[in-house]
């Protein structure tokens, strides 16, 4: 018969979880900084040897005396890290929030349509993974390509704008972006001037 092992399970004192779900609280900076002043194993386990923010309030600690004075200077830091993050995160929102998609539906033919689809690459999509989704799903060529302005763009052949845009926005909402506006523009194929008669004499 095996003998059962137990598992010392180790958890963070800022946010209670084990330290393999700390990126999920919103209090990383505080949880690394616990995690190397008390598992420094564990740390660099985790997130290797070092960590240039987290070594900076470290270093600070250190040259501070014990007691109440630390705890200060520990809480003040870490708030002004946290502070940091969110004041980040709060920028790259409001960017992402201005931004917009733009899917272009360009006439080739009579019969034939490609579409353009540009802006994603704001929003951290992959465009060859989902350039690789929409041939897959619309059974039709699909590639990733450069645009007048430098910038990513996913160009499909086929008629299905629609079915396009929908996709999109269900992307944009799983990444809790459902307020993206999605903008659709048609271009049709410039008709050849047809030649008027010369009036009779």
């Amino acid at each position: 018969m095996s003998e059962t092992k137990l598992r010392n399970v180790v958890y963070c004192d800022v946010c209670s979880y084990p330290p393999d779900y700390c990126e999920f609280t919103g209090k990383l900076k505080r949880c690394k900084l616990w995690l190397k002043e008390n598992h420094p194993e564990l740390f660099t386990k985790y997130y290797g040897d070092s960590d240039k923010e987290v070594d900076a309030v470290s270093s600070k600690l250190a040259e501070s005396s014990i007691g109440e004075e630390r705890e200060e200077k520990l809480e003040k830091d870490l708030k002004r890290l946290q502070t940091k993050q969110e004041n980040k995160e709060q920028r790259e929102l409001a960017k992402k929030l201005s931004s917009k998609v733009i899917i272009k539906r360009e006439a080739r033919t009579k019969k034939k349509f490609i579409l353009a689809i540009s802006g994603l690459e704001v929003f951290d999509v992959d465009m060859k993974k989902l350039a690789k989704t929409f041939a897959s799903k619309f059974a039709t060529g699909c590639s990733v390509s450069k645009n007048a302005e430098k910038k990513e763009e996913i160009v499909l052949q086929g008629d299905v704008l629609e079915a396009v845009e929908k996709y999109i926005h269900t992307l944009l909402e799983e990444k809790g972006l459902k307020d993206v506006k999605v903008e659709t523009i048609d271009t049709k194929k410039k008709k050849k001037p047809t030649e008027t008669p010369a009036p009779a004499n």
